[in-house]
C-alpha cells in the first residue's frame, strides 16, 4: 500500500506501485483536473509534490510514498489563486486541456520568484499548448506574481465562489429552457 497526502487528505492507495500517480489519481480518486497526457509529456499531468511541479505520468505511486501532492483540485477550491485568476483575465485560456498543468507550474514558480522574467516562465513550465495561448501566458503568470505580493488585484476575473443561480443570472445561455422550443 501507498500512503501519501492528496490535496491536504491522508490517503492510502491499494494499488500497485509501480502505477503512475496520474492513474491512482484520476481513476482512484477522480481527481481528473490532472490530466493523462498518454505518454506525450506536455505537462497536462502536472502536480506538485511536496511543492515543487513534476509531471505526474513520470511519478509512481511508490516514489509518492509519504509525500504531499497537489492536484488542480487542491490548489484552490474555489478558483481564486492568482494563476488561476490571472489566466482567465489574460485570456490565456483556449481548449483547456493543458490549463491543470500549466496552472500548477505557474503556481509552483511564483510560490518561488513571484517577479519572474519571460525566460524564467518559459523555463518554468515546459507544458505544451497545442492552442498557442504562450503570449498570453507569459502576462497571466507575471501578473499572478504581481496579485500574489499584492501589488495589483484582477477585478476582471469572475468571482471565486459563484453559485450556478448567479451564473446562470449573469449568463443567458446557461439559464434553463422553459417548455418545448
Amino acid at each position: 500500500m501507498s500512503s501519501m497526502t492528496v490535496n491536504d487528505r491522508p490517503v492510502r492507495f491499494d494499488l500497485d506501485p509501480q502505477m503512475p500517480l496520474v492513474h491512482a489519481l484520476r481513476d482512484a480518486m477522480n481527481l481528473t483536473g490532472t490530466k493523462a497526457c498518454g505518454g506525450d509529456c506536455v505537462g497536462a499531468c502536472m502536480v506538485l509534490v511536496d511543492g515543487v511541479a513534476l509531471r505526474s505520468c513520470r511519478i509512481t505511486l511508490a516514489e509518492a510514498e509519504g509525500r504531499f501532492i497537489t492536484t488542480i483540485e487542491g490548489l484552490s477550491g474555489d478558483r481564486a489563486h492568482p494563476v488561476q485568476q490571472a489566466m482567465v483575465a489574460e485570456q490565456a485560456i483556449q481548449c483547456g486541456y493543458c490549463t491543470p498543468g500549466i496552472v500548477i507550474a505557474a503556481a509552483a514558480l511564483i510560490q518561488r520568484n513571484p517577479a519572474p522574467s519571460k525566460e524564467e516562465i518559459e523555463e518554468a513550465i515546459p507544458n505544451i499548448c497545442r492552442c498557442g495561448v504562450y503570449p498570453r501566458l507569459v502576462r497571466a503568470v507575471q501578473r499572478a506574481g504581481r496579485v500574489q505580493q499584492r501589488r495589483e488585484t484582477i477585478s476582471a476575473a469572475p468571482p471565486p465562489g459563484i453559485s450556478a443561480d448567479d451564473a446562470a443570472e449573469a449568463v443567458p445561455a446557461l439559464r434553463p429552457a422553459v417548455g418545448p422550443r
